[in-house]
C-alpha cells in the first residue's frame, strides 16, 4: 500500500495528541479540564466540524456509563452489598484461603456490571466488616479485592469505560474504512465474558497459589472488634484517641481565640468537642470563638495534654463529665474515609474545605503512600485520589459525608438507614436492563437508562443521590475525548503511526503486531487514564490491522481489554482506592503487580485469537 503524506492537518492532530499524553502524565492541571481544553482546541483548528464536535456528550458510551452508576446506587441503598457481605462470611469462612477467592470472585462478578471502580468503593467498608468479623489483616484482603475487580470489569462489555466506548469507536472507524473493507461489528454484552472469565480465574488462582506469598506482611491484628480499637489508630497513624476534658480559665491565653487558630500547631491536641455559652457541640466550627469558663474536649496523648494545658492556663477535669454522652462509642467514634473519582476534594487543598461546619466531621489527619500529614501541612496538601482522611464525629455525620459521594468510608461503622422495602424493585429494573441488552436490539444506553430510571421512579434512589452518583469527572472526560478519536481517524493521522510501526516491525507474525498494541496499551494505562489510552491507540490498532491483514475487531478488543492490565503501579483509580486503607507502598504494587502483567497477556491474547 502506498506510504500516506504527512499533511499539516496530521502535525496539528499529533501536536494536541502531545499535549493530551503530557496533561495525563504531568496532571498540571485536572484531566477533566484538560479534556475540555482538547475539545476546545479540536474545534478551533477545524480538524473535527462543528456538527461532531460535541457527538461525544450524546454518545451511547456516555449515557451507558452515567446509567451504569446510577444502577450500582441503587443496588446499594438498598442493602443489597450488605447482605452480598453476609453471604460472603456465611460461605467464606474466616480463614485466608477461605475468605479470598469468594471475596475476589463476588466483586470481580459485580465489577462486570458496574464499573470496577464503583464496585471497589461500595466493597471497602464491606472488607472491613469480612476482615473484623474474621479476624484478618485488611492488607491481605484488598488487593486480591481490587485486582479482581480490575479483572471483573471485563467480563462485560459495560464493566469498563474502555469497553463501553469501544463500540462507538467502532462506529467512527467504520465511517472512514478504505473503499471494499468490511464494516467491523460492534460487541454485544457477553462478547467478552469467556476472556473476563478466564482473566479472573487467573486472577484468583494468582493469589491463591503465588500472589499471597508476595503481599505485605500485615501487622499485629488491632481491630477485632466492629470499630477498629485504639492501638490501631496509634500504631497505624500516630493518633492517640484518649479523650480529655479541660475547662478555660479566665486569664487563658485561647480566651477570644478561634478553634481554626489552634488547627496549624502539631504540638496542640486536636480539639473535638467545646462546650461554651450553653451550647455542647462536636466537632466545633473553625470560627467558633472560645471563651472564659468554656470546656473543650479535646484527643491526645497524655503529654501533649499536660504540656497544653500548662502552656494555655487550662484546668484538666480527671474524667469525661459534659462530654461523657457524646463520646459513647455507640454515638460517636474514630474511623477512615478514602477520596474516591470525581471526588469534589480532588485537586484541591484540605484548608479551602470546612468539614466541622459542613459536616461536623474534625480531619484528625490525612495519610498518603504510607506518609501522614498533620497541622498545617495537612491542610497545605493538595488532595489526590487515594488520600485516607482519619475522621472523628457522630457516626451518623461520619455517614452524612459518605453520603455525600466525595469519599467512601472504609471503616466498619454503624449501617447507614438504607431502604431495604426497595430490594424487590432494584432487582426488578436492575434485571430488566439486562434483560433489554440481551433480548433486544435497543441500544446499550436506552437499555441501561431504562432501569436507572425505574430506579428513580420508584424510589430506591431520589434525585438528588442519582446525580451523586454519577461520576462526573469520568463523563466528561469520555466525551470530550471521543472527538480525539474523530480527529486521528479522519486526518489519516492513526494510518500514517501504523504505517510507520508496520516498516519499523517489518514482516512478522500477527502475534507479534498484537502483543506490541497489548504492550503499548498497558504501558499507556500505567502513565493515563484507561479512557484516553483507549481513545489513542484503537483507531491506531485498526490501521495496524488492516495494513497486515489481521482482524481490526481483534486488534481494536485487546487496546480496550489490555487497558485494564494495570497492576504494576497503584494509577488506576481501583489501585489508589486501595493503596490508602490497605497500607500498601509502590513497592508492594511492583512485586505483586508484575507477575500479574505477565499472566494477563498471557491469557488474555490466546482468549481473544480463540473467540474472535
Amino acid at each position: 500500500m502506498e506510504m500516506l503524506p504527512l499533511t499539516n492537518e496530521m502535525l496539528m492532530v499529533f501536536a494536541i495528541l502531545a499535549y493530551t499524553v503530557l496533561m495525563f502524565i504531568t496532571e498540571v492541571i485536572r484531566i477533566d479540564v484538560a479534556a475540555l481544553l482538547i475539545l476546545v482546541m479540536l474545534g478551533l483548528s477545524g480538524l473535527v466540524p462543528d456538527a461532531h464536535l460535541f457527538d461525544g456528550f450524546a454518545s451511547n458510551a456516555v449515557i451507558a456509563i452515567i446509567a451504569v452508576m446510577i444502577l450500582g446506587a441503587g443496588l446499594d441503598r438498598t442493602g443489597v452489598m450488605t447482605a452480598v457481605a453476609n453471604f460472603i462470611l456465611k460461605i467464606g469462612g474466616k480463614t485466608e484461603k477461605s475468605v479470598m477467592p469468594v471475596v475476589s470472585l463476588t466483586v470481580g462478578g459485580i465489577s462486570g456490571f458496574m464499573q470496577n471502580v464503583g464496585a471497589t468503593a461500595l466493597f471497602l467498608p464491606v472488607m472491613s466488616k469480612i476482615s473484623s468479623a474474621a479476624e484478618l489483616p485488611i492488607s491481605r484482603l484488598l488487593m486480591p479485592m481490587g485486582f479482581c475487580a480490575i479483572l471483573g470489569g471485563t467480563v462485560t462489555m459495560v464493566g469498563s469505560s474502555p469497553l463501553i466506548l469501544l463500540n462507538d469507536l467502532i462506529e467512527t472507524s467504520n465511517r472512514s474504512l478504505p473503499p471494499g473493507a468490511d464494516t467491523m461489528e460492534s460487541f454485544d454484552l457477553f462478547a467478552t465474558t469467556p476472556i473476563g472469565l478466564a482473566l479472573l480465574a487467573s486472577g484468583v488462582l494468582y493469589f491463591l497459589l503465588i500472589g499471597r506469598f508476595l503481599l505485605p506482611q500485615a501487622k499485629e491484628m488491632s481491630h477485632i472488634n466492629n470499630h477498629k480499637s485504639d492501638s490501631y489508630f496509634r500504631d497505624t497513624y500516630g493518633i492517640d484517641k484518649n479523650i480529655t476534658e479541660m475547662i478555660v480559665n479566665k486569664d487563658s491565653p485561647l480566651v477570644g481565640k478561634m478553634i481554626q487558630e489552634l488547627e496549624f500547631d502539631n504540638h496542640i491536641p486536636n480539639i473535638v468537642a467545646l462546650f461554651t455559652e450553653g451550647e455542647s457541640m462536636l466537632s466545633p466550627p473553625r470560627s467558633k470563638f472560645i471563651w472564659n469558663g468554656a470546656i473543650l474536649g479535646v484527643m491526645g496523648s497524655a503529654d501533649q495534654v499536660k504540656d497544653f494545658a500548662e502552656e494555655f492556663n487550662l484546668t484538666v477535669l480527671p474524667k469525661l463529665k459534659q462530654f461523657k454522652l457524646d463520646f459513647n462509642p455507640s454515638i460517636s467514634g474514630t474511623s477512615e474515609a478514602v477520596v474516591v473519582p470525581g471526588s469534589r476534594y480532588l485537586g484541591v487543598k484540605l484548608s479551602e474545605f470546612h468539614f466541622r461546619k459542613e459536616f461536623a466531621i474534625t480531619i484528625l489527619a490525612v495519610s498518603r503512600s504510607n506518609r501522614i500529614y498533620t497541622g498545617e501541612e495537612m491542610y497545605d496538601l493538595e488532595l489526590q485520589l487515594g488520600d485516607t482522611f482519619i475522621i472523628h464525629g457522630r457516626w451518623t455525620d461520619q455517614m452524612g459525608l459518605g453520603r455525600s459521594r466525595n469519599v467512601a468510608l472504609v471503616s466498619d461503622i454503624p449501617a447507614e438507614p438504607q431502604r431495604p422495602q426497595k430490594i424487590p424493585f432494584a432487582l426488578l429494573f436492575f434485571a430488566l436492563s439486562l434483560s433489554l441488552v440481551i433480548f433486544t436490539d435497543l441500544k446499550l444506553s436506552l437499555s441501561l437508562l431504562t432501569g436507572a430510571i425505574g430506579m428513580i421512579i420508584f424510589g430506591v434512589l431520589n434525585m438528588d443521590e442519582a446525580y451523586r452518583a454519577v461520576s462526573w469527572k469520568t463523563v466528561f472526560l469520555l466525551a470530550c475525548l471521543i472527538p480525539l478519536g474523530y480527529a486521528m481517524e479522519h486526518t489519516g493521522a492513526a494510518a500514517w503511526i501504523a504505517q510507520n510501526v508496520i516498516q519499523i516491525l517489518g514482516t512478522v507474525p500477527q502475534i507479534v503486531y498484537q502483543l506490541a498494541i497489548a504492550c503499548l496499551a498497558t504501558l499507556f494505562s500505567l502513565v493515563m487514564s484507561n479512557v484516553g489510552a483507549t481513545v489513542l491507540l484503537v483507531p491506531l490498532a485498526i490501521n495496524i490491522a488492516l495494513e497486515t491483514g489481521g482482524n481490526p475487531v481483534v486488534y481494536a478488543l485487546i487496546v480496550a481489554i489490555s487497558t485494564s492490565n494495570a497492576f504494576l503501579l497503584p494509577t488506576h483509580q481501583v489501585s489508589a482506592l486501595i493503596m490508602g486503607p490497605g497500607g500498601y507502598s509502590v513497592k508492594d504494587f511492583l512485586k505483586v503487580g508484575s507477575l500479574m502483567t505477565l499472566i494477563f497477556i498471557a491469557v488474555s491474547l490466546p482468549m481473544i485469537n480463540w473467540l474472535f
